[in-house]
């Protein structure tokens, strides 16, 4: 049988699945043990022990200063930032997505304004907005929705032009209107679109997050990462980044969830 053609059962891909993560898990614990056994004090590569009593502390104790939980307030000040960014973007995107996709006059007017837009590095605009908008809350949702806004609003565009243009042939014989066509025929099937558009950008949505707090914030999971980057307590940052990935993956996976809940026609897999 041609390779192309093999194709592993559950147990298989299951195995196949876990065996970069055992690869980087064992590559990390060798590497960390010989560091501790050269020098047990070193700070480089700390071992998983020493890693799971510091995310517990962080975690599970008040901070004695404070009476927070430095975890726990981190990833909420880090979440609200996100949210609010990753709503603003996802509205603006399924707006003029819709209409830069579907009207050729918009098209005409929006859509090279949104590539050029969508060209700029948004951390290259970091300064500009610290510098415009100060150091608060609003500079922060900037950068994120930036960074994420132009890229679904084309994503969105090029999927309402893919559409059969039967349909929308078909529904103007039938007398429906521009607006009409818009909310029955092509908003339904860019919905879902969208929300995958949202998954692919979890990424980069969280690097802008991260950027912004490291710069001008005093609480957030990037703050405390760049806080403690002096202190080279790599027990702290180490799991706050597998931490960031695992929040990641949730949100990642509760999107999927509710794509194919609400549109389970559309392609399921993914």
């Amino acid at each position: 049988m041609r390779l192309i053609n093999r194709r592993p059962d559950r147990g298989t891909a299951l195995v196949l699945a876990a065996l970069p993560f055992a690869l980087v898990a064992l590559a990390y614990v060798l590497g960390s043990a010989e560091r501790l056994a050269e020098n047990p004090a070193d700070k480089l590569l700390p071992s998983f022990a020493t890693m799971a009593e510091t995310f517990g502390r962080l975690a599970f104790v008040a901070d004695a200063r404070t009476g927070d939980y430095i975890l726990v307030s981190d990833t909420l000040a880090s979440l609200e930032r996100l949210a609010s960014a990753l709503f603003i973007s996802t509205a603006l995107a399924l707006v003029l997505g819709l209409l830069i996709g579907l009207l050729p006059l918009v098209n005409a007017l929006l859509a090279p304004f949104v590539a050029l837009v969508s060209m700029v590095p948004p951390l290259a605009l970091l300064p500009i907005l610290f510098i415009v908008m100060g150091l608060g809350e609003a500079s922060k949702i900037a950068l994120i929705v930036i960074g994420v806004a132009p890229f679904l609003t084309r994503d969105l565009a090029m999927r309402v032009r893919e559409l059969p243009r039967e349909q929308i042939i078909k529904a103007q014989t039938l007398g429906a209107s521009t607006w009409l066509i818009a909310l029955r025929i092509v908003l339904p099937q860019i919905v879902p679109r969208l929300i995958d558009g949202v998954r692919l950008s979890l990424g980069p949505a969280f690097l802008f997050l991260i950027a912004a707090e490291a710069i001008a914030s005093d609480s957030g999971l990037g703050y405390r990462i760049f806080l403690v980057r002096r202190y080279l307590a790599m027990d702290v940052i180490l799991p706050y980044v597998a931490w960031i990935t695992l929040l990641s993956v949730a949100i990642d996976y509760g999107l999927a969830r509710l794509r194919d809940a609400a549109f389970p026609w559309f392609g399921r897999g993914a």
